[in-house]
C-alpha cells in the first residue's frame, strides 16, 4: 500500500505523487487517455506493446482537496485519492470506472477436491492475490469485452482469464484460461457508454470480470509495474481508436493476402503441391496462397529446404507463380542443436540464444529434437533473424508463418529462470514469455520489408498486445467440430476489439476430421473472416474443396467467388483499420450501441457497416433467427428488403449463409477472378443498394509502400433518394495513383429504371434481372435513375 498522499507536482501534463510508501504517476496522454503508472519494478514503462507514443495536446485543470486530487480534460475527471486510487468519471460526473472500496471477498469453494482429482476431475485452484492488483467496482449492468481470442461468449462478464501464452492442442472449451495470445485490453460497456482499459504488462498477468465476486473485477500481475491506460469513449468506436493509438493499428495489407488461402500440415513433395494447385485451376475454385508446413525443412532446420521433397526451391516458387500462386512456409522459433547447421553455429558464435542462469545455451526439445531459442528481446537477435529472412525470399517465398513461438517445448515449458538479454535491462522468461512471438514477429515483418520493399505478409499463432503492427493471426490448433465454428465468431469479434482487424481460424478445422456439411457452413464463415485459410493436420482426411463431394465443393466454389468479388470493400475496410483502428469483423453493438439487443449477439456480425452476416452454426439447421438493427436491409440473395429492429425467421438450406445490406449501401465489387493479379483492375462495378448514403472507396497499387507517399485515389459516392428518382454523385477525393480504373459500373440493386442520365445527358442502360446497370466513365459527376 502506499499510503496517504504527502504531495505532488505537475510537470506539463504528468502528474507526479509521492506518497507515503512510495510515488505514482498520472499522465495525460490525451483529453481521453490516462495513464496510471506506479514504478515497482523499472523506473519507466519499458513497454513492448506502445512505440513512440505522441501525446496530444490537451487542456489540463488540478484541483487539490484534502482527501484528493481532481484532474480534469475536456473529456474526463480522474480523482486521485490515497493509496493511488483512481476513480473516472464523465465530464457530467457520472461515475464511469471507480476503484472498489473493500478488499476482494471470493465466493467459498467447499469440499475436500481430493477425491474428485483422484477420478480425473478437473478442479478450478482457490482464488489467489497477486503482487499487483487493481480492483473496480462493478455496477452490475456492464458488458465486458476484448481478450483477444480466449474461449466463451462474446460478453465476457463473469470470466476469469490469464494471460500466459500457452501451446494447449486439446480441444479448446469454454473454461479455458489462457490461449496462445495475451491481450491485457478489455472493454467496458455500461448505460451505452464505453471505456478501456489496457493493463501494460508483461508478466503473467489475471483478469476477472466479476467471476469470484459479482460487486468488484480486478487485473493483477505476477511482477513488473502497475500500469494501465485508462481510454474512454464514449462510443465503442472512439475506445478502439483510443486504444490502437497507443498499441498500433493494422496496416494496409498486399491485396493477394485477402484472398483464399490452402494450407495442411503437410504438403509434400513438390508434386503434391503441383497437385493441389493444377486441382485449384481445372476446378475453377480462386486461390492465392499454398502453405508449406514444417516438412518442407531439411530435418526441421529453419532456414532450409530438403532437397529430395524440393529439388530446385526457386523453380519451384516460380512454376507456382505463374499459375498465380504465392508461397508462404512456415519458420518457428526452436533451432536445431547441431554443430555444422550455419543457424546454430552463428547463434552459437554470438550469444544469440536464451541462456540458463549460469549463462550456459538453453536446450529443450520441439521439431528438430534438441533445439536453442534465439533471444527475441535482444536488438541484435531481431536484426539476425530479419536478416535471415532473406534465405527465404530469395527462394521465392512470398510470406512467412511463425508457429511455435509461445515459445512451444516437448519436454515441459521453459523454466522461470530463463534469462534473456532485454535490450539492456537483463530478466528471465516470466518477462519474456508474453511477448516472445511478438518480438519474433516484429523481426520477421522487418526483414520481409527490408529485402521485397513490398508490404509483408506474417502469420503468428502467439502474440501480444501491439503485435497488429507487424502480423496477421489466426486461433490456433482448433478442431473439426461444430462447437469449434460456434465459438469462432466471438473469438474473431474479440480479438477485432483488441487491435487486431487481420484474424482468422483454420477453416474446417485443425485436428479431428471435418465432414461435408462442417466445411460447408465453415467456408460460409471464412468468406468473410479477414483470414480465410482451410488448414488441417497431418493424418487427418483431406480437407481441399473437393475433398468429399461435388455438392460441397460447388459451395466452397459459390463463397470463395463471393470473397474474390467482394476484395475491393474488403480492402477498404482494410484502409480504413490502418486510419482508426476499425476491425473488419464487427459485433453489433459497435454501430448500434443505443440497442441493448445487440450487446449479446454472438452468432451474428457486421462485415464492416454496410453488411450483416448471419452464419449457421449448429449441425442439422436449415433455419435461423436473424436480428436485424433498427433501418431496412436488403436479403443479399432474394433482393428482399426487411424493415429492422427485430427477429426475422430465415431459411437457410446447405448452401446459404444468410447475408444482409443496409440500405443506402454502396458496396464496390470486382468481376470473376482465379487469383489477385491474373487481370488488370481496369473495372469496378458498384452495387447500389437504394437509400441516402455516402461511401468512400480507395485505390493504389495494392502491394507496395506508395500509398504512404499519397500515390492512392479516393472516391466519394453519395447516394439521395428523392420522389421518383435516385441521384448518385461522383467526386475524386484525391487522385495521384495513375493506374487506377478505366471503367465503373453502376448497378442499382433491385430497381427497375424509365430512363437514366449522366451529367445531364440521357445514356442507354441494361437490366439484368431487377438490376440496372450503367457504365461511365472515371470523370462522370452524376447519374439520375428515374424509376
Amino acid at each position: 500500500m502506499l499510503g496517504k498522499i504527502k504531495n505532488y507536482k505537475r510537470e506539463g501534463n504528468k502528474f507526479l505523487f509521492n506518497f507515503e510508501n512510495g510515488e505514482g504517476i498520472l499522465e495525460i496522454i490525451s483529453s481521453k487517455i490516462i495513464n496510471v503508472f506506479v514504478p515497482i519494478k523499472y523506473k519507466e514503462h519499458n513497454s513492448k506493446s506502445i512505440e513512440n507514443i505522441n501525446l496530444k495536446d490537451t487542456n489540463v485543470i488540478e484541483k487539490r482537496f484534502e482527501d484528493k486530487v481532481e484532474i480534469e480534460t475536456d473529456d474526463v475527471i480522474a480523482v486521485v485519492y490515497d493509496n493511488f486510487k483512481v476513480d473516472f468519471y464523465d465530464k457530467q460526473r457520472n461515475p464511469l470506472c471507480l476503484e472498489y472500496d473493500g478488499e476482494r471477498n471470493p465466493f467459498i469453494r467447499r469440499g475436500n477436491v481430493s477425491i474428485a482429482e483422484g477420478e480425473g476431475i478437473s478442479t478450478q485452484a482457490d482464488f489467489k492475490h497477486h503482487k499487483i492488483e487493481v480492483i473496480k467496482k462493478m455496477f452490475g449492468d456492464e458488458y465486458f469485452y476484448g481478450f483477444g481470442e480466449k474461449t466463451g461468449h462474446l460478453n465476457k462478464k463473469g470470466y476469469y482469464y490469464e494471460m500466459w501464452n500457452t501451446d494447449d492442442p486439446k480441444p479448446h472449451v469454454e473454461n479455458y484460461t489462457t490461449l496462445y495470445k495475451s491481450i491485457p485490453f478489455f472493454m467496458t460497456l455500461r448505460q451505452k457508454t464505453a471505456y478501456g482499459i489496457f493493463f501494460d504488462n508483461t508478466f503473467k498477468s489475471y483478469f476477472d470480470m466479476g467471476k469470484e465476486n459479482s460487486e468488484y473485477y480486478y487485473f493483477g500481475a505476477d511482477n513488473g509495474n502497475l500500469d494501465y491506460y485508462f481510454i474512454y469513449g464514449p462510443s465503442a468506436i472512439e475506445v478502439i481508436e483510443g486504444y490502437t493509438y497507443l498499441t498500433g493499428r493494422t496496416p494496409l495489407p498486399q491485396m493477394w493476402t485477402l484472398g483464399y488461402q490452402q494450407c495442411r500440415w503437410s504438403y509434400t513433395p513438390e508434386s503434391r503441391v503441383m497437385e493441389i494447385a493444377q486441382n485449384f485451376r481445372k476446378r475453377d475454385i480462386p486461390c492465392d496462397v499454398i502453405y508449406l508446413d514444417i516438412d518442407y525443412m531439411d530435418g526441421y532446420r529453419v532456414f532450409t529446404w530438403d532437397r529430395e521433397k524440393f529439388k530446385n526451391p526457386n523453380e519451384f516458387t516460380e512454376k507456382l507463380k505463374e499459375q498465380g500462386f504465392k508461397v508462404v512456409t512456415i519458420i518457428d522459433p526452436g533451432v536445431k542443436k547441431d554443430k555444422g547447421y550455419y543457424i546454430y553455429d552463428e547463434g552459437i558464435e554470438n550469444g544469440y540464444f536464451a541462456t540458463d542462469k549460469d549463462g550456459i545455451p538453453y536446450v529443450n526439445e520441439v521439431w528438430p529434437g534438441d533445439s536453442l531459442y534465439p533471444d527475441f528481446s535482444d536488438e541484435k537477435v531481431r536484426k539476425w533473424w530479419s536478416e535471415k529472412q532473406k534465405v527465404m525470399v530469395d527462394s521465392g517465398v512470398a510470406g512467412i508463418w511463425n508457429d511455435m513461438n509461445e515459445p512451444a517445448s516437448f519436454r515441459g515449458p521453459l523454466p522461470d529462470d530463463v534469462q534473456f538479454k532485454n535490450d539492456g535491462f537483463p530478466t528471465d522468461h516470466t518477462e519474456i514469455h508474453n511477448v516472445y512471438g511478438h518480438l519474433m514477429s516484429k523481426a520477421t515483418y522487418e526483414g520481409i520489408k527490408r529485402y521485397t520493399g513490398k508490404r509483408p505478409f506474417v502469420i503468428t499463432r502467439a502474440c501480444f498486445a501491439g503485435t497488429q503492427k507487424y502480423s496477421t493471426v489466426w486461433t490456433g490448433d482448433n478442431h473439426s467440430f461444430f462447437e469449434h465454428l460456434r465459438m469462432a465468431v466471438p473469438m474473431l469479434l474479440n480479438l477485432g476489439l483488441s487491435g487486431f482487424a487481420f484474424c482468422g481460424t483454420d477453416v474446417g478445422g485443425f485436428q479431428f476430421d471435418c465432414t461435408p456439411e462442417l466445411l460447408s457452413r465453415w467456408v460460409q464463415v471464412g468468406c468473410f473472416t479477414p483470414l480465410f485459410r482451410n488448414h488441417s493436420c497431418i493424418h487427418t482426411r483431406d480437407q481441399e474443396p473437393w475433398a468429399f463431394d461435388e455438392k460441397t465443393e460447388e459451395i466452397n466454389r459459390k463463397y470463395i467467388k463471393l470473397r474474390y468479388k467482394m476484395l475491393p470493400y474488403l480492402y477498404d475496410l482494410f484502409y480504413e483499420a490502418e486510419n482508426t483502428g476499425l476491425p473488419i469483423m464487427r459485433p453489433l453493438f459497435i454501430h448500434y450501441m443505443d440497442d441493448e439487443k445487440t450487446y449479446e449477439l454472438n452468432d451474428e456480425f457486421l462485415w464492416g457497416e454496410n453488411m450483416l452476416v448471419a452464419p449457421i452454426l449448429e449441425q442439422g439447421k436449415t433455419f435461423r433467427g436473424v436480428y436485424l438493427p433498427k433501418g431496412s436491409w436488403y436479403d443479399y440473395f432474394t433482393g428482399e428488403k426487411i424493415e429492422g429492429g427485430r427477429v426475422i425467421l430465415k431459411d437457410a438450406p446447405i448452401d446459404i449463409c444468410p447475408i444482409y445490406i443496409k440500405e443506402g449501401s454502396i458496396i464496390p465489387t470486382f468481376n470473376e477472378m482465379s487469383y489477385v493479379g491474373q487481370n488488370r483492375f481496369d473495372e469496378l462495378v458498384l452495387e447500389v443498394y437504394r437509400g441516402n448514403g455516402t461511401y468512400v472507396h480507395y485505390e493504389d497499387d495494392k502491394e507496395s509502400f506508395n500509398y504512404k507517399e499519397g500515390e492512392y485515389n479516393l472516391y466519394k459516392i453519395e447516394q439521395v433518394v428523392e420522389d421518383g428518382k435516385i441521384i448518385i454523385n461522383f467526386s475524386i477525393q484525391h487522385k495521384e495513383y495513375n493506374d487506377g480504373y478505366k471503367k465503373i459500373k453502376v448497378k442499382l440493386k433491385n430497381s427497375l429504371v424509365k430512363s437514366v442520365y449522366a451529367d445531364g445527358k440521357e445514356i442507354e442502360f441494361i437490366q439484368e434481372g431487377n438490376d440496372t446497370v450503367v457504365e461511365m466513365n472515371v470523370e462522370d459527376k452524376q447519374f439520375i435513375f428515374l424509376i
